[in-house]
C-alpha cells in the first residue's frame, strides 16, 4: 500500500496537474459543461494510453538503442529536473496549440506535452524497466490510473478551484509542484550516478 501511495504521488505531481489546470482554464473558456467533460475524458484516455505504451515498451527501447538503465536515469532525471526549475521560476510558456478551441486541444497540447512531457516519458520508461514481478506491474498500473483520475477530477472542478484560489493561487501552485518534481528528478539522477559507479567498480 505504501508503494502504491508513493508511486501515485510521484506520477500525479510529475504530470504537473496545476499547470494542466491553467492551460485547461485558458483553452476551455468558450466551452459548455458537456464539451469540457468530453475534453477531460479524451485527455484522460490519451494520457493513460501513452503512459502505458512507454511503461511497457521502455525496456525494449533501451535494448534497441543499447542504452543502459543508469544512463537513461541520469538523462531522464536531468530533463525532469530542468522542467521543474522552469516551473519554479515561472518561465513555463504556454505550448504551441493553445490557440485551438473545442475539443482539439485535448490531445495536443493538453495531453502532450503539458501532462506527458519528455521528462515524464523518460521516467515512465525507467519505472517500466525496473519492474520485477507481475505484482509490481499491477501496482504501477493502479498508481497510474489513480493519478490520471485525480488529474481528471482537478479539471472537472476547475471553475471551483479557480474561484477558491484566485489567479495568484493558480500561479503559486505550479511553483510548489515544481519543488516536488525537482526533488524527484534529482533523486533519479543520483540513483543513476550511484548505479553507474557501482557497476564501474564491479567491472574493475
Amino acid at each position: 500500500m505504501e508503494q502504491f501511495i508513493t508511486l501515485y504521488l510521484k506520477l500525479f505531481f510529475m504530470m504537473t496537474p496545476f499547470f494542466v489546470l491553467s492551460v485547461f482554464l485558458i483553452l476551455s473558456k468558450s466551452l459548455n459543461s458537456s464539451e469540457k467533460k468530453r475534453v477531460i475524458l479524451k485527455l484522460s484516455i490519451t494520457v493513460l494510453i501513452i503512459s502505458l505504451v512507454f511503461l511497457i515498451f521502455g525496456q525494449y527501447i533501451f535494448s534497441l538503442f543499447g542504452i543502459t538503465l543508469d544512463a537513461f536515469k541520469i538523462g531522464a532525471g536531468t530533463v525532469l529536473f530542468l522542467s521543474a526549475l522552469e516551473m519554479i521560476k515561472g518561465d513555463t510558456e504556454m505550448p504551441e496549440g493553445t490557440n485551438k478551441r473545442g475539443g482539439d486541444f485535448a490531445i495536443v497540447p493538453l495531453a502532450i506535452p503539458v501532462a506527458i512531457g519528455p521528462g515524464v516519458i523518460g521516467i515512465l520508461m525507467v519505472i517500466g524497466a525496473e519492474l520485477e514481478s507481475f505484482t509490481d506491474f499491477m501496482s504501477v498500473i493502479a498508481s497510474l490510473i489513480a493519478a490520471v483520475i485525480s488529474i481528471a477530477a482537478v479539471l472537472l472542478f476547475s471553475n471551483k478551484i479557480q474561484q477558491l484560489l484566485g489567479q495568484q493561487g493558480l500561479e503559486v501552485l505550479p511553483k510548489i509542484t515544481g519543488l516536488f518534481v525537482s526533488a524527484i528528478g534529482a533523486q533519479i539522477v543520483f540513483s543513476g550516478v550511484k548505479g553507474f559507479f557501482v557497476d564501474s567498480l564491479l567491472l574493475h
